[in-house]
Formats: structure tokens, C-alpha cells, sequence
């Protein structure tokens, strides 16, 4: 018999898979997220682009968003992950571990990737972009935020400071496995 290809038998080898590349700002959740979405071909929903004008408005000015802040922006997300059964790849820092269970309700077998760095990796990568709307002076804010997910059912965490291949890589075999 001869041999297939597997992207024949399988072209679309994300299809139905939900999952969100998490973590604190400046762990490559836009850089993952759309290696990932290419790889498992799937569309790539960016999280910071639910932020209301205001939390936008607060974060330039270097104040941390609170659980009222990020109350809408999380209900704008559950709607998209549950608006795509089909598969979607979502980037969102998903912080707290009321916030993973917020998007776990609105898509049942949610897998997450915690791209996880130090503080000071994440400060150093942060001061580093230009023209993005979040200060490094807010990094310390997000690690007194972040509720460690390990352990979690569906969460794969990375070290984010691998080189970017490596870190697909793995993130990949961790959505694979389920």
C-alpha cells in the first residue's frame, strides 16, 4: 500500500480545537499565537483587540486593570470562543483562574498555553516594543495578578524564553495531547 500524505487525510489538523496562548505581557502571545494558527490552521483572534477604549486608556497612563475592567472584555472573548466551534487559536493573558474557568464555560475541552517567563524577562521585552499601548512599568502588576495554572486540566506551560520555534514546538505537542 502505498504511503499518504497526512495533510491529505487531515487538512485541517486543528479543526475543533479551541485553545488561548496565555500569560503575562511580553511573553509572545501574538508571536506564538499566530505560529500556531498557521500550524494547526486555524483563525487567530487577538485578545487585545477587545480592550475597551478605556482600559486602553488606563493602561497607556500605566494604571493596572482591575476585575471590573476586564469583566467585558472577558465576556467579549467567551462569545468568541463559543462562536467558533470550528477552532480558533486566542491570544489572552487569562491572568486569574476565574478567568480560565469564564472561557472554559463559554468552550467545553478549552486548552491553554501558558507562555511562562520571569519577571524580569517580561520587564526587559516589555521596555523593549515600540508602539504598543502597555507600559513595562506595568509588568509587576500582571505577576501579582497571575494565579499559576499548572495543574489545571488543558494547560501546557512553555518557557517563553526558548527561541520562538522551539516554543511553537512545544506548545504544538501539548495541544496535540489534549
Amino acid at each position: 500500500m502505498a504511503a499518504t500524505d497526512s495533510s491529505r487525510q487531515h487538512p485541517n489538523p486543528g479543526r475543533g480545537l479551541r485553545a488561548v496562548v496565555m500569560g503575562v505581557a511580553g511573553c509572545g502571545k501574538s508571536a506564538v499565537g499566530r505560529r500556531l494558527a498557521e500550524a494547526l490552521r486555524l483563525p487567530l483572534v487577538e485578545g487585545d483587540a477587545f480592550h475597551a477604549p478605556s482600559s486602553l486608556d488606563k493602561m497607556r497612563r500605566g494604571v493596572p486593570l482591575d476585575d471590573a475592567d476586564r469583566a467585558g472584555w472577558l465576556a467579549a472573548l467567551a462569545a468568541e470562543l463559543a462562536n467558533r466551534p470550528e477552532g480558533v487559536v486566542l491570544t489572552c493573558s487569562a491572568l486569574k483562574a476565574r478567568y480560565r474557568e469564564q472561557l472554559r464555560a463559554a468552550a467545553p475541552g478549552l486548552r491553554f498555553v501558558q507562555l511562562a517567563l520571569t519577571p524580569a524577562q517580561a520587564r526587559e521585552r516589555v521596555a523593549a516594543r515600540t508602539g504598543h499601548f502597555y507600559p513595562a512599568g506595568l509588568v509587576a502588576s500582571q505577576f501579582e495578578a497571575l494565579e499559576d495554572p499548572a495543574g489545571e486540566p488543558g494547560v501546557r506551560v512553555v518557557d517563553a524564553a526558548q527561541p520562538l520555534d522551539a516554543v511553537v514546538q512545544q506548545a504544538l505537542e501539548g495541544l496535540r495531547r489534549g
